[in-house]
């Protein structure tokens, strides 16, 4: 069935009556949803919206951790013309509030309590005029989701699916504020017709179908999340839901998805895990030992095949399929996006028997614009673009993107609007080249481009790559713009930077203690001098600073999707950073090439 709009997608998906397409997590066991529960819960849920007056576009915001109700929400609002709002669930009061005073939005679902008193607290700032709740709470403040979804409606189902049908492409589905990395949040307006034909082409290559499941834990108020599980409910894969980060690692042993797709820090946090768990004798020999195989039979890998040599199938058994079943075991398909992988840690993965399919997009671009895939792949690239979108290289390099996919304005921002094309061509503030092969290369973000005081450009993002492939590096950020040399700033990994202090001995009172030890600075000098080595002369961190501190999104420096505010950080550092440029007790010697 060709697919026009999102409604498309899920009258196609309801239609093959499947017994299982989503998962719920109740008490210890997974209960399975089907399509005609879905259906139902859909259908009553849309019916209710109706008969409170909400109608083809009136907005409607879901805050929520992932869960079933989550998608039930969306694709109500969307069969009746609605226009669907994400909100983070870890956005504050007044963050969610300027999301929602800004969108106009007249409904919202909330998932708990703890969701419901924040936006209680913002509603006067608000148009939001009903509220309803997807957990049972005991509240007169707002409908309980629960009765939505289980009453017997009057009206007929052909009403509900003509009107569903009438949805044009044109036609906004739902506003998704971008993450905010440089300043206020715009609102991107994405059409049924962006996000529909961005489905169908971004699925070219992968064969996906009803056996295969997959663990929804991304947040579905990022784009790169709810077009992977539109996609997979297009092929009609399961979908089991994990509301919370730190029940993922359970979920997948429990759930066993064939599908892993995650953001890079889920990807760094399993390399960082592995590489702990076998530092000690006699783990650390097998361990490199095998690591020596798999970089043997990285061709193979990298084909889609299986390694066949003994070798490769002992180190698979010791080292390798114990990495996977951190990850369920079962998986088939790995997929990144949302950030850089890096190339070191897609080679990682390539050496432990993983090919990792990389894709590249942006909110703006719904959000697909070229993947990796089983048939066309290349390590170090994010694949081809897809083949209804068309892209061009502006004089300095910037990537500039045209298509049905992109969007068609930022909400009440027409000046913001335009300013993001030139000639028809969306902006997409990227740096990048496409090889002989047609394989696109992103090498940084156009304004994140350092420019030093010699004229000497230089891109951080592969340098804090390389940085962050260090375990005990959770975070690097490359300043230097306008200065005579870059330097870096360093947040360490501190449950692993505790631990290496505690088994060499080192005391310590305070984290801030911890990062101004002589033996600690000594540790990560190391590691910038071995980056260095590898580094043109003008592109050599001359000087570093260790952050006594984690980012988070609760303290501003990441994204509720967690990107780096990287002018947020350098603001924050400031004093620091200049300090730095003024004294020489962290400089790092500069070996001559």
């Amino acid at each position: 069935m060709a697919i026009r709009t999102v409604n498309d997608i899920f009258l196609s998906l309801v239609a093959r009556n499947l017994p299982r397409v989503m998962m719920r997590k109740e008490g210890d066991s997974w209960v399975p949803i089907s399509c005609q529960d879905l259906y139902r819960s859909v259908r009553g849920t849309a019916h209710a919206l109706q008969e409170w007056g909400i109608a083809k576009g009136d907005r409607v915001a879901i805050l929520s951790e992932n869960r079933p109700e989550w998608a039930i929400a969306d694709f109500a609002a969307l069969l009746i013309g609605a226009i669907t709002v994400p909100v983070y669930a870890t956005l504050t009061e007044q963050q969610a509030a300027f999301l929602l005073g800004d969108s106009g939005a007249r409904l919202m679902f909330v998932s708990s309590e703890k969701q419901l008193e924040k936006v209680l607290a913002i509603q006067p700032q608000t148009s939001i005029q009903k509220i309803v709740v997807m957990d049972d709470v005991k509240t007169s403040l707002a409908f309980p989701m629960r009765r939505l979804m289980t009453e017997e409606r009057p009206q007929a189902d052909s009403q509900l699916e003509d009107k569903a049908r009438a949805i044009s492409p044109d036609d906004p589905a739902s506003i998704i504020y971008t993450s905010g990395t440089t300043g206020t949040p715009k609102g991107a307006v994405l059409t049924h017709g962006n996000l529909a034909a961005n489905i169908t082409h971004s699925l070219t290559g992968f064969d996906i179908g009803p056996n295969d499941v997959s663990v929804s834990f991304l947040p579905l108020s990022h784009v790169t999340a709810r077009h992977a599980d539109y996609a997979l409910f297009y092929r009609g894969a399961t979908l089991a839901y994990c509301p919370f980060f730190e029940e993922v690692p359970h979920a997948l042993r429990e759930v066993k998805p064939t599908i892993f797709v995650a953001v890079p820090r889920v990807y760094e946090k399993i390399y960082n895990q592995a590489v702990q768990s076998t530092k000690a004798f006699p783990k650390n020999a097998v361990y490199k030992w095998a690591l020596s195989v798999g970089r043997e039979a990285k061709p193979e890998t990298l084909a889609g095949r299986q390694p066949r040599r003994v070798a490769w199938k002992l180190a698979d058994k010791l080292v390798f399929s114990k990495i996977r079943e951190g990850m369920g075991g079962r998986a088939r398909l790995y997929v990144s996006g949302g950030a850089p992988l890096g190339r070191e840690l897609a080679e990682w993965y390539a050496a432990i028997g993983i090919r990792i399919h990389e894709g590249y997009g942006l909110t703006e671009t719904s959000p697909v614009i070229a993947v990796n895939n089983p048939r066309d792949h290349k390590i170090g690239t994010v694949g081809k673009t897809l083949t209804n979108v068309e892209v061009r290289f502006a004089e300095d390099g910037e990537l500039l993107v045209r298509g049905p996919s992109v969007f068609a304005q930022y909400w009440n921002r027409p000046e913001e609007t335009d300013a993001a094309f030139i000639d028809g061509w969306f902006k997409t503030g990227d740096i990048g080249n496409i090889d002989a092969d047609g394989f696109l290369s992103i090498t940084d973000r156009k304004k994140d481009l350092i420019k030093t005081s010699g004229g000497k450009f230089i891109a951080p993002q592969p340098l804090e790559s390389s940085l962050k492939h260090n375990a005990l590096v959770s975070e690097a950020i490359v300043v230097g713009d306008r200065r005579k040399f870059p330097a870096v700033l360093i947040v360490p990994d501190f449950a692993l930077l505790e631990q290496w202090a505690r088994e060499n001995q080192l005391a310590f009172s305070s984290r801030a203690d911890l990062v101004s030890s002589p033996h600690v600075r000594a540790l990560y000098d190391s590691m910038v001098h071995s980056l260095n080595e590898n580094l043109a002369r003008f592109e050599k961190l001359k000087k570093f600073i260790i952050i006594g501190e984690e980012f988070s999104s609760e303290n501003g420096m990441l994204t509720p999707s967690m990107k780096l505010r990287r002018r947020v950080v350098e603001e924050r550092y400031r004093a620091q950073i200049e300090a730095l440029y003024f004294q020489t007790e962290v400089e790092v010697p500069v070996r001559p090439n």
